[in-house]
């Protein structure tokens, strides 16, 4: 059965009917929280520092991964910038090119073939690895879509301080604490859950010199958050 496209159904009905309802986003880990629609189309004023960082850092021919309603792919653009945006929702991409964005296009990046200059992943964009495991597959299909002397731009968040607020575990066996699982829903309708990687710093660095990458903390924001650059080193 395909997966309902709940970004999609919420991003079409702010757009076209001004209806700011929230998703609700669920985790057997956190209480329940909101997204806020209109968040998902800001403005460059209105972005966290780790992502105005970014696009400024951005150049070439840039992959916007996850693209939701363009606005970071729309900010490059204006900039002649060339950018193509993907994201696995039919519904964002609708969206997305409703809004303006030249090239954009239903696509998981797994699948993804083409070469550019800058791999752009924002808001947690670690979050599409889904499993630590998966970080090694991440990387190597980085590697080869990545031009010589390109570049990977991706955010993500630190939840090692969770830990601090919880009694000391002695369980070995147990999961990354930034290994969580979530489900999302809209007016009744829900998905099923899926894995979201928030991959600390250290961890990223590490994976990234195992596949020959540079890898520099660009920015560290206010919440944990911070933004990498991964460059490949000269062999």
């Amino acid at each position: 059965m395909k997966e309902k496209d709940i970004f999609g159904m919420a991003m079409k009905a702010y757009y076209f009917e001004q209806d700011a309802t929230p998703i609700e986003v669920h985790s057997p880990d956190f209480d329940d929280d909101e997204i806020a629609i209109k968040y998902l189309f800001r403005e460059f004023a209105e972005m966290p520092k780790t992502e105005q960082k970014a696009l400024t850092l951005a150049y070439g021919n840039v992959l916007d991964v996850g693209c939701g309603a363009g606005s970071h792919a729309l900010y490059l653009q204006q900039k002649d910038i060339k950018v193509k945006a993907i994201d696995t929702s039919e519904g964002a991409i609708e969206i997305a090119k409703e809004r303006g964005v030249i090239n954009a296009e239903v696509k998981d990046f797994y699948a993804e073939i083409g070469q550019y200059d800058t791999l752009l992943f924002l808001m947690n964009g670690t979050g599409i690895i889904g499993n630590l495991i998966n970080t090694d597959n991440f990387l190597s299909i980085c590697k080869e879509i990545l031009k010589p002397g390109g570049q990977i731009l991706i955010d993500s968040s630190d939840l090692s301080f969770l830990e601090d607020e919880e009694e000391p575990n002695e369980d070995l066996d147990r999961k990354y604490i930034g290994e969580i699982d979530f489900r999302i829903s809209y007016k009744g309708e829900k998905s099923d859950y899926f894995p979201w990687l928030y991959l600390d710093f250290n961890l990223l660095k590490l994976a990234a010199q195992k596949h020959n990458f540079n890898c520099e903390l660009i920015v560290e924001g206010e919440h944990y958050d911070y933004l990498a650059k991964l460059t490949l080193k000269n062999d």
